[in-house]
C-alpha cells in the first residue's frame, strides 16, 4: 500500500509538472504586433496586425480582436488590417487567439489611437453682459423653455458665504433673480446638471449619488447611485442619452432610465489627452466642455473624442469683479432661439452672452 501511495504521488507530481510546463510553453509562443511597429496611430491609418511564430509551430488559423470585439479571422499565419477610422480615441487592446497543432494560445498587444485633427481656434463676439450671483459656485448651466437653470456646488473654502450650500435654481438671466431654488445639506457637493424630458438631472462631486427633479416644481423624483466609483463633474444630453465627465479625459454615456454607463470616449487634442473636462453642453451634435483651470472651451466630437475646435475665454474673467473667492470659468448654456452661448464662472458676479465665430 505504501509503494502504491508513493507511486501515485510521483505520478501526480509528474502530471502536475507536465501541466505547468505546458502552460509555460504557451507563453511567448506567439507575439502580436503591428507591421508598422509603433505605439501610436491616427484615425486615418490602418494597423496591420501580425503574429510572430517564435517556436515555428504549425498554425491552423488566427482570430483577431480589438477591445474584445472580433476584427476577423484568417487561415494560417496571415496578417489582418484593422481600420481605425471609426474607432474611439485612446488605447486599443488587441488580442489574437492562435490555433495550432490541436491547441491554441493567446497573444496580446496595445496601441494608442490619437486624433489627426489640428483644433481650430474660434473667435467670439460679446453680445451682452448680465448680473450673476457672486455667491453661486456654478457647476452646471442650461436653458429649458426660455428659462435658465443653474446647479451650484458648496464652494468649500469660500469665506464670503455659508459653506456647504449646494443648490439647483431657476433664474431670470437678464436680472439675476432666482425664481425657484432647492438646497442640499452641507454633506452634498452639487455638480453638473442637464434637463431631459422635463426632468433635471444633477450630479454630486464625490457623494456617488445623483438627483432627479421635476423641472417645473423641483420636486425630487428619485435619487440614483453611480454605477461606477467615479467623480461627478459635468453633465449634458443629446435628447436620448446623458453624457457625464469625471474630471479625467473620459466622458461617459449614461442611460437616462437606468443611469447605467453604456459607453465612453477619451478626449484628445492631437496626441494629447485632455484631462479635467468639466461642465458640458450639447450643441448641434457636438459636446462643448469647460477645461478646468484653462479658461477655454473644447468642442468635442462625441463619436470618437477628438477636440475639433477651441474657444479661449480668458479675457472674460478680467471683466468680472475681482474678489478673494473668485474661481475658474465654469458654466455653458446654449440658447437655441438666439443661437448664442451664455458663460460664467464660479463666484462670478457677471454672466456673458457670446456669439461664436469661425
Amino acid at each position: 500500500m505504501k509503494n502504491y501511495n508513493l507511486f501515485s504521488f510521483i505520478l501526480l507530481a509528474v502530471l502536475f509538472s507536465s501541466c505547468e510546463d505546458s502552460k509555460k510553453d504557451k507563453s511567448g509562443l506567439f507575439l502580436l504586433n503591428t507591421t508598422q511597429s509603433k505605439a501610436q496611430f491616427s484615425t486615418d491609418e490602418k494597423a496591420v496586425l501580425t503574429i510572430s511564430n517564435t517556436k515555428n509551430k504549425s498554425i491552423d488559423s488566427i482570430v483577431y480582436f480589438a477591445n474584445d470585439k472580433k476584427i476577423g479571422s484568417v487561415d494560417g499565419a496571415k496578417n489582418i488590417e484593422f481600420p481605425l477610422t471609426d474607432e474611439k480615441l485612446g488605447y486599443q487592446n488587441l488580442k489574437a487567439l492562435v490555433y495550432y497543432e490541436n491547441d491554441y494560445a493567446e497573444a496580446t498587444h496595445r496601441i494608442e489611437l490619437i486624433s489627426k485633427i489640428e483644433p481650430k481656434l474660434l473667435k467670439y463676439t460679446l453680445v451682452n453682459t448680465y448680473p450673476h450671483d457672486i455667491k453661486a459656485y456654478t457647476q452646471g448651466l442650461e436653458f429649458h423653455r426660455d428659462t435658465l437653470y443653474e446647479g451650484t456646488g458648496n464652494g468649500a473654502g469660500n469665506t464670503t458665504r455659508t459653506k456647504g450650500i449646494s443648490s439647483l435654481r431657476k433664474t431670470n438671466y437678464k436680472t439675476g433673480e432666482v425664481y425657484k431654488i432647492v438646497e442640499h445639506p452641507e454633506a452634498i457637493f452639487g455638480e453638473g446638471i442637464t434637463i431631459l424630458d422635463n426632468k433635471v438631472y444633477q450630479l454630486t462631486w464625490q457623494n456617488l449619488v445623483g438627483f432627479i427633479y421635476d423641472a417645473d416644481t423641483f420636486k425630487e423624483i428619485k435619487r440614483f447611485n453611480y454605477s461606477k466609483r467615479i467623480e461627478g463633474w459635468g453633465l449634458c444630453n443629446d435628447g436620448k442619452s446623458l453624457y457625464q465627465s469625471d474630471g479625467t479625459e473620459k466622458i461617459y454615456t449614461l442611460n437616462p432610465e437606468t443611469l447605467q454607463i453604456e459607453g465612453s470616449i477619451n478626449v484628445y487634442s492631437g496626441a494629447n489627452k485632455i484631462k479635467s473636462v468639466n461642465e458640458l453642453e450639447w450643441i448641434d451634435g457636438k459636446i462643448y466642455g469647460n477645461i478646468y483651470q484653462k479658461d477655454a472651451l473644447a468642442i468635442i466630437n462625441p463619436k470618437n473624442g477628438a477636440v475639433e475646435s477651441v474657444i479661449y475665454l480668458g479675457d472674460l474673467k478680467k471683466l468680472v469683479t475681482q474678489h478673494p473667492d473668485i474661481d475658474v470659468l465654469n458654466g455653458i448654456a446654449y440658447n437655441p432661439k438666439t443661437k448664442t452661448l451664455f458663460v460664467t464662472g464660479k463666484n462670478w458676479d457677471k454672466m456673458f452672452e457670446i456669439r461664436v465665430e469661425e
